[in-house]
């Protein structure tokens, strides 16, 4: 019997293997590599899962590399830290302090849907989106390079601009910390090396948070004696276009909102909760 205890690893290892191989060096296979991995996970927690400490050890080891080794997945590397959280709870607290303590995390999971639901609901390009100026928000550069965000935010804007070739873009964005130029120039020479005209595109390189996007944005539209009211579209990530909606009504102005094309899915899951947090601030302090 003891030759046979750890078995269970060989195919567990096999299938995470596979999974991260096929996901990170490999970038391919579509949803394959998280079918992998996640098979390879229930056969670790399942033949685990009468130890607690191990289980809450696990799933925080997941929540460092989820965190720290990999871009793009910190939100459910805080999922996994707070599931290992629960765990311990579970074994340590007594019967009614885990009671109040479950009730505590479904108030919490209704609050979280509760703010999803308008974040999910506007994940998508708004019937008739045609205006006379396309703001595309800025996202991180890597080095002269824009972001796999930014990208996919710039290929919305390309899709747009052929679709109403009347409309102006404004693309904004300062330059960060990492970043050579900034994410306003690095959106222009995109634009411009995708056939956009350069007198089709205004750059806005000062702004540091999508307030500031869209502040100096319309006033750079009010600048050309226009009005940005009724003028304006929105080109973002689809999880972040409820929250920059509410920022241009806090500014006087209902803007169409425009979808980006999706990126890998639980990455973009990992967005759509971390955005419930954005909006729960923005709802709070109004920024």
């Amino acid at each position: 019997m003891s030759k046979n205890k750890y078995l269970w690893a060989l195919p567990a290892g096999i299938f995470l293997a596979a999974g991260l191989i096929l996901r990170f060096p490999v970038h391919r296979f579509g949803y394959l590599p998280y079918a992998l991995a996640a098979v390879g996970l229930l056969i670790v927690f399942w033949h685990f899962r009468k130890n607690w400490a191990a289980l809450s050890g696990m799933l925080t080891a997941a929540a460092l590399v989820l965190r720290f080794a990999v871009r793009g997945y910190a939100y459910w590397g805080y999922a996994a830290l707070f599931l290992a959280a629960l765990i311990a709870a579970h074994r340590f607290l007594s019967k009614t302090l885990w009671r109040i303590l479950l009730v505590l995390v479904g108030i919490g999971l209704v609050y979280f849907c509760i703010v999803e639901t308008p974040i999910i609901k506007n994940a998508r390009t708004d019937s008739q989106p045609e205006r006379k100026y396309l703001v595309v928000l800025g996202a991180a550069v890597h080095g002269d390079e824009p972001s796999l965000t930014l990208v996919r935010r710039l290929e919305g804007a390309l899709s747009y601009l052929e679709q109403y070739p009347e409309s102006i873009a404004i693309v904004s964005g300062g330059q960060g910390v990492g970043e050579n130029i900034s994410e306003g120039q690095a959106m222009h020479d995109w634009l411009i090396e995708h056939g956009i005209p350069e007198s089709r595109i205004l750059v806005e390189d000062k702004a540091t948070s999508t307030k500031e996007n869209l502040e100096f944005s319309f006033a750079m539209i009010r600048d050309r004696g226009d009005t940005p009211e009724g003028n304006v579209a929105i080109v973002s990530s689809a999880y972040h276009l409820y929250r920059a909606k509410l920022m241009c009504r806090s500014l006087g102005v209902e803007a169409a909102g425009v979808a980006a094309p999706w990126g890998y899915f639980f990455v973009m899951l990992n967005y759509f909760i971390r955005e419930a947090f954005g909006v729960t601030h923005f709802w709070v302090f109004g920024r």
